[in-house]
């Protein structure tokens, strides 16, 4: 039979468990953050941050059980700690609700990690192949039939960004959009004619954990017009629940419709001479 809480209430001792599972809870969170600084300050090689955002998961999870367990114990014996294992729970349910949320787009989406507008000429990563040579890195050459075929049933609306302006006017409206991301620019070459195409390279990041994802974009003439192709691949893992296409589907909106406001914009014409009154001569 479960005992009631004795009175004087203050009297009872609070619960170990109920204390655990408090400081497992914020021992999560201290390691979430210390993991999230690893990889966007290059403190560790990628797989130790891993190891603490992982461990960090698991110290959740622990607390967790251990705060049922206090809630069945504080039952039993009527002792104090519902607080501590309110707190916890709460604290458990913020560290483990993005990683939940990510474990239903990994199920959801497609294993692939390579993204462009030109599965057939992609994007040539060239300054960026230098830093895809660390331990676990993808490679630089584009992933191949698989991951096309996956991203047009995903991401049918990729496509090649056809632009009615010259290829100098596409590389800069599109390397101003790159900068004002703050992406870490590697190389870029402008356009020059008759036939240099231009390049950006650059490496951009995921929100929160600061993964590196790298862009490569191409900006060739089309006679008078341009074309602007776009690649962008995340630097580690196999699958990127989604962010590389979304990176490109919100630059290509991006590229458009800064061309399309730049061209809408009236051409202001020169004002006519000011004619000056005639002198009259008197005679």
């Amino acid at each position: 039979m479960a005992r009631r809480f004795s009175a004087p209430y203050q009297s009872e001792p609070v619960s170990s468990l109920a204390s655990w599972a408090r400081n497992l809870a914020v021992f999560s969170v201290v390691a979430v953050l210390v993991s999230i600084l690893i990889v966007r300050f290059d403190f560790l090689e990628m797989k130790p941050a891993l190891a603490t955002f992982f461990g960090a998961l698991a110290c959740a999870g622990l607390s967790i059980l251990v705060g049922l367990a206090a809630f069945v114990a504080i039952w039993h014996n009527g002792s104090r700690g519902m607080s501590r294992i309110l707190l916890a729970l709460l604290i458990d349910a913020v560290v483990l609700a993005y990683p939940a949320y990510l474990g239903v787009l990994y199920r959801k989406l497609p294993q692939i990690h390579d993204i462009t507008t030109d599965p057939i000429d992609p994007p040539r990563f060239d300054a960026l192949a230098r830093l895809r040579t660390g331990d676990g890195a993808n490679s630089a050459v584009y992933a191949g039939l698989y991951s096309a075929e996956q991203q047009r049933r995903y991401y049918p609306d990729i496509d090649t960004v056809e632009l009615e302006v010259s290829a100098q006017r596409a590389y800069d409206v599109t390397l101003q959009l790159v900068k004002k991301r703050k992406w870490l620019v590697i190389d870029e070459r402008a356009p020059q004619p008759p036939g240099r195409i231009g390049r950006i390279e650059a490496v951009a990041r995921t929100p929160i954990m600061g993964f590196r994802e790298d862009v490569s974009i191409r900006v060739a003439a089309d006679g008078e017009d341009s074309r602007v192709d776009i690649r962008s691949s995340s630097r580690y893992f196999e699958s990127d629940l989604g962010s590389n296409a979304a990176r490109i589907t919100k630059l290509i909106d991006d590229i458009n419709t800064a061309v399309e406001n730049t061209s809408l914009k009236p051409v202001k014409k020169p004002l006519p001479p000011v004619k000056t009154p005639a002198k009259v001569v008197k005679k």
